[in-house]
C-alpha cells in the first residue's frame, strides 16, 4: 500500500494539492483531506443569486498567467472559460465618478494627462515636472508603494488612483502594500536604472496585442471546485487540524479538533496565514515565525439581483478612492462586467480594509447591517435607492494577507524553515490571485513527493 498524505485545508489551495498528488502518486495512494467548513473553496465561492450562479468571493483570474487556463484544459473544461466585456470601471473620489485613468501600473500613472480631473491642477504640474527631480533608488528596495509615490507625486494620486486598485486586490491601501509585490514590473524598471518613476511606469506598462485582462468560469468557479474534488478524490475529514507534529518513527502526526491522530508521510498546510502559524509553531518555529509576520485583512461580499431596468452605468464597476464616505471598498457591476445571461442584473460589493477597528470593521456587524451599508453606498455613489430581489452574503475571516515591504524576504524564510515531507500553500506566498495559489500548490506537492520518496504514477 502506498504512503499516505495529508492535505489540511479545503480552499483552492489545498483542493489543487489534492488533486496534484493524486496525478502523480496514482488512483491508490491515500490522500486525506482536512476542513471543518460545510462547502470546501474558501475564498471561492459561488451561489445562486435571483436564479444565476454568482461568485461572491474571488471572481476572476489574470488572462496573461497559464495557471489556469492549464489547470481548466487538465480537467476538461478549457470550454468554460469566459471573457469581459470590455467595460471600464470608475473611480470614487470627492464625492464624484472619474473615469479609470488609462496607461497605468497599478494605479500609477504614465502621464500626468491621464490623471487630468482626478487631481488637482498642481498635482498634475507636479507629476509633468517630475522626470526633472533627481531619483535616489536602491536596487533591491523595496519600499510601500504610497512613501514612493507620494514622494514622486504627490498623497492625491496615491489616494485616488492607486488606493483605489490596491484596496480591491489586497483590502489595504499603498501604505501597507510593498512596490515588489504590487508592481513588480515597476520595481524591475527601478532597478534596471530608470531615471525617474514616469520613466519606470512606462517601461513596466505591459505589452502585446490587449484584450481582456480578466477571465471568468463559466458558471462560476464551484465548477472548478467540484471538478478538483472529483479528479483528487480525497478522503475528507470535516474536522480543523489542530497540531502538526514530527512523528518520531517516519514523517508526520496530525491531531484534530475531534481528537485523533493521523499519521502521514508528507503534508501540506493550505489554511491563512494565522492559522499557518499557529499549526507550524512546534514543527517548524522558524517558519511560523515568518509566517506570522504576515498580517491579514477580513473580507466580506454583499452580492445583489436587481429588476433588469435598473439604471446602472455601463461599466464594469466602481472603485472607491482612500477617504470617501462610503463603506464598501470596491462595487462590481457583475451584469456589465461579464455580460448579462438572466432575467436580472447582478452586482456586488466588497468591504473589509486592512485597519479597520471598532465598529468599521465586518467582524463586528451582522448580515442585515452590511445589506444596510451596501444599499447606502449604492444609494450614494448612483443617486437611487435599489430594491433587491435576491441577496446573498459571504465573509472570511484573514482572507487576505498583506504584502508589505519585504514580503518576498518573509516567504524565502518560510520556504527555507520547511522540515522535509512539510510543505505550505496559500495566497499569502507568492500572490492573492487564483493563478498564483494554483502555482505555489503546484510547488508545495513536487517538495513533498520529492522529499518523502514517493514514485510518479505511470
Amino acid at each position: 500500500m502506498s504512503r499516505p498524505y495529508c492535505v489540511v485545508g479545503g480552499g483552492i489551495s489545498g483542493l489543487v494539492a489534492a488533486y496534484r498528488l493524486r496525478a502523480a502518486l496514482g488512483p491508490e495512494a491515500s490522500i486525506t483531506l482536512f476542513d471543518p467548513a460545510d462547502r470546501l473553496g474558501g475564498v471561492l465561492r459561488t451561489e445562486q443569486v435571483g436564479g444565476e450562479p454568482m461568485d461572491v468571493g474571488a471572481e476572476a483570474f489574470v488572462r496573461r498567467r497559464p495557471e489556469v487556463p492549464a489547470l481548466l484544459a487538465e480537467l476538461g473544461l478549457a470550454d468554460r472559460q469566459r471573457e469581459t466585456t470590455g467595460a471600464r470601471p470608475l473611480i470614487y473620489s470627492q464625492r464624484r465618478l472619474h473615469a479609470l485613468p488609462e496607461a497605468t501600473v497599478g494605479g500609477i500613472p504614465s502621464s500626468a494627462r491621464s490623471l487630468a480631473g482626478l487631481v488637482d491642477d498642481a498635482t498634475v504640474a507636479r507629476i509633468e515636472a517630475e522626470p526633472a527631480r533627481p531619483l535616489s533608488w536602491r536596487p533591491g528596495a523595496d519600499p510601500a508603494v504610497a512613501a514612493l509615490v507620494a514622494d514622486r507625486f504627490g498623497e492625491q494620486v496615491v489616494a485616488r488612483s492607486v488606493d483605489p486598485l490596491l484596496g480591491g486586490v489586497y483590502a489595504g491601501s499603498a501604505a501597507s502594500i510593498g512596490v515588489r509585490a504590487a508592481v513588480p514590473t515597476l520595481a524591475a524598471a527601478l532597478d534596471e536604472g530608470a531615471p525617474s518613476l514616469l520613466a519606470a511606469v512606462r517601461a513596466a506598462l505591459p505589452t502585446g496585442t490587449g484584450g481582456p485582462v480578466f477571465g471568468a468560469v463559466d458558471g462560476g468557479y464551484r465548477v472548478l471546485l467540484d471538478a478538483l474534488v472529483a479528479a483528487a478524490a480525497p478522503t475528507r475529514v470535516a474536522a480543523a487540524i489542530t497540531a502538526v507534529d514530527r512523528d518520531p518513527t517516519a514523517g508526520w502526526v496530525l491531531r484534530d479538533t475531534t481528537g485523533r491522530t493521523w499519521r502521514t508521510a508528507g503534508v501540506i498546510v493550505a489554511v491563512p496565514a494565522p492559522r499557518a502559524a499557529s499549526l507550524l509553531a512546534a514543527a517548524a518555529p522558524t517558519v511560523a515565525t515568518a509566517t506570522a509576520r504576515i498580517a491579514s485583512a477580513s473580507s466580506a461580499v454583499v452580492a445583489l439581483a436587481v429588476p433588469p431596468d435598473t439604471a446602472l452605468p455601463d461599466r464594469s464597476g466602481v472603485l472607491v478612492a482612500s477617504g470617501e464616505p462610503l463603506r464598501a471598498k470596491a462595487i462590481t457591476l457583475s451584469s456589465r462586467k461579464w455580460g448579462r445571461r438572466g432575467e436580472v442584473e447582478l452586482l456586488r460589493l466588497s468591504f473589509g480594509r486592512f485597519g479597520d477597528t471598532g465598529a468599521d470593521r465586518v467582524e463586528a456587524v451582522d448580515d442585515r447591517q452590511l445589506l444596510a451599508w451596501a444599499l447606502a453606498d449604492l444609494a450614494t455613489v448612483f443617486g437611487m435607492r435599489l430594491t433587491p430581489v435576491d441577496v446573498a452574503v459571504a465573509r472570511w475571516r484573514d482572507a487576505l494577507p498583506q504584502y508589505g515591504p519585504g514580503h518576498a524576504e518573509l516567504v524565502t524564510a518560510v520556504r527555507a524553515g520547511l522540515p522535509p515531507g512539510l510543505a505550505v500553500a496559500g495566497n499569502y506566498l507568492d500572490g492573492v490571485g487564483v493563478p498564483a495559489c494554483v502555482a505555489a500548490a503546484g510547488a508545495a506537492v513536487a517538495k513533498v513527493i520529492g522529499e518523502t520518496g514517493a514514485g510518479v504514477a505511470r
